[in-house]
């Protein structure tokens, strides 16, 4: 059965079947749904969404990271490794140290466009 099928025979109050197809075919994927959910529930860490501010900002080590939110090096490691496997922040290693910063401008934007949306009230 495709999508035209499906919606005939379903009746909607205020989009046409064929307007009902057009959204179908346009939806976002299961996987890439479940995919952006998940980078959106990394938001809902205060403790993370500090990291990403200050990572935001600057490049910075866990000891710095550690210091600059009064918590210990091993909570800001364990929440940048949660963020890291998501793709949200990427590292770099010099000598025994290792920087973090946000991975690209994607999530640059995201961040502060999440920020402005909740001064905006």
């Amino acid at each position: 059965m495709g999508y035209g099928d499906r919606i005939v025979k379903n009746e909607f109050h205020n989009v046409s079947p064929s307007g009902a197809v057009k959204l179908l075919r346009s939806m976002i994927h299961r996987d890439i749904a479940a995919d952006l959910a998940e980078t959106f529930a990394a938001l809902g860490d205060p403790t993370r969404v500090r990291i990403l501010d200050l990572l935001s900002r600057r490049e910075l080590c866990v000891c710095d990271l550690a210091k600059l939110l009064d918590t210990t090096p091993s909570a800001v490691s364990h929440q940048l490794r949660y963020v890291r496997a998501l793709r949200l922040v990427r590292c770099r290693k010099e000598g025994r140290s290792t920087f973090y910063a946000l991975d690209d401008e994607h999530i640059v934007t995201l961040f502060k466009e999440g920020l402005s949306h909740v001064r905006h009230k």
